[in-house]
């Protein structure tokens, strides 16, 4: 049956939310009154979980999280190889849920499966949760019959996914706080001290310093500019935010981004391991090869190396192996290539492509941890250099004036 979301009031005037199984909106209402209560409005899971689909920035923020999503898996998973029919699974499932949102889609889920659907088909009415590899691969689960194995891997890559994001987030949290201090210390320096000590040379009548001139041109630049500066980054922002969302303009940002001497190492290094160990599960889950090419591509979050990848799966369609087809687009790292085309040889693909994806997140997690190793000493050495320029651009005329007194 499918999952109606209910908003209703009971005998105390307040207002009550949660999930019902019926088979139609009215059926839902008599159980509601039934149980005394007073309903405002009842609306089926899958028709509200659309019209937040279709409210792009809504569905942002409603998207369950990763952590979420991995737990729902590992716990689906561990029903099903238990010997729990699909039904009860879901059920258990649900109960264990939180979230009431969470609740009543893992309901509407089993509503699908008990009106005849797949599993993979019921996902399929949620794209914005369930995207097309957890689809495809619960798709080949139920068609060889081995359902639990499939799930226990995606949980295991979600919860990878969600630990590389973690630590990312936390890698970049500290530099990102050190670089913010130290822009409002040198904007405080030079909007609020160095005026104030500048103005006592003024009196003075002396030539002052070059350094000292530029200081005060600064100090006057962020006084006088400052909200300038804050619209103009503003206005800078948003035409790169609708820019991206040109597929021309995307494309060359994202190949200028692959360019860069360090950040498209670490890009490239990130969407490699995403691509391998997504294309190992799936080609291990039994999706035929072009298929899981097709879907490993659209994981990518960069378009070019997207765009690399439907190339090389047009050349795998040709007859072409997978191993040349990828070294042709020329972003693919050798050892990965070399990988692949051992485990062409010798029937082990999804074995090497596991390989290959544990060894690009190890290289990913060094390259951050270098760069953040990197990053900190040039910070505070820049912080110092900007702090010991205002002092000497301070104290020059001092010693100017000094001089002369002398």
């Amino acid at each position: 049956m499918p999952a109606f979301q209910y908003t209703a009031l009971n005998d105390k005037g307040r207002q009550k939310r949660g999930v019902l199984e019926g088979d139609n909106a009215r059926q839902v209402r008599k159980q509601l009154r039934d149980l005394s209560l007073v309903p405002i409005s009842v609306e089926a899971v899958t028709a509200k979980e659309q019209s937040i689909q279709k409210k792009s920035g809504l569905s942002l923020k409603r998207r369950i999280s990763v952590a979420e999503l991995a737990l729902v898996t590992r716990q689906l998973a561990t029903l099903v190889q238990a010997g729990l029919p699909l039904d009860e699974a879901l059920t258990a499932v649900s109960q264990q849920c939180d979230k009431a949102r969470l609740k009543s889609i893992v309901l509407a889920i089993r509503g699908g499966v008990m009106e005849g659907k797949s599993l993979a088909e019921s996902f399929t009415d949620y794209p914005h949760i369930f995207d097309s590899l957890y689809c495809s691969m619960v798709s080949a689960g139920e068609t060889s019959g081995s359902l639990g194995e499939v799930l226990i891997r995606l949980a295991d890559y979600t919860e990878k996914r969600h630990a590389i994001r973690q630590k990312t987030q936390i890698a970049l949290l500290y530099p990102t706080i050190l670089s913010f201090v130290a822009i409002v210390v040198v904007a405080g320096l030079l909007a609020f001290v160095v005026p104030k000590v500048v103005a006592q040379f003024a009196t003075a009548g002396q030539d002052l310093p070059g350094a000292t001139q530029l200081l005060i041109s600064l100090s006057d630049l962020v006084i006088n500019y400052w909200l300038i500066a804050l619209l103009t980054a503003f206005a800078a922002t948003v035409a790169i935010k609708w820019g991206l969302k040109k597929a021309a303009f995307k494309y060359s940002f994202d190949k200028q981004l692959l360019a860069l001497p360090a950040i498209g190492k670490v890009i490239l290094g990130v969407n490699t391991a995403r691509f391998s160990r997504t294309l190992s599960i799936l080609t291990s889950s039994g999706v035929p090869l072009l298929d899981a090419l097709t879907i490993s591509g659209r994981v990518l979050s960069n378009v070019c190396l997207k765009a690399a990848v439907s190339d090389a799966a047009n050349h795998v369609k040709e007859g072409s192996s997978l191993n040349r087809a990828l070294a042709e687009t020329g972003y693919f790292p050798p050892m990965m290539l070399h990988m692949i085309a051992n485990g062409e040889k010798s029937g082990e693909l999804d074995t090497m492509l596991e390989r290959i994806a544990d060894n690009q997140d190890r290289e990913f997690e060094m390259l951050v941890a270098m760069a953040l190793g990197l990053f900190e000493p040039l910070l505070i050495l820049t912080m110092g250099g900007v702090v010991l320029f205002i002092v000497i651009a301070i104290l020059l005329p001092i010693f100017e004036l000094n001089t002369l007194v002398g």
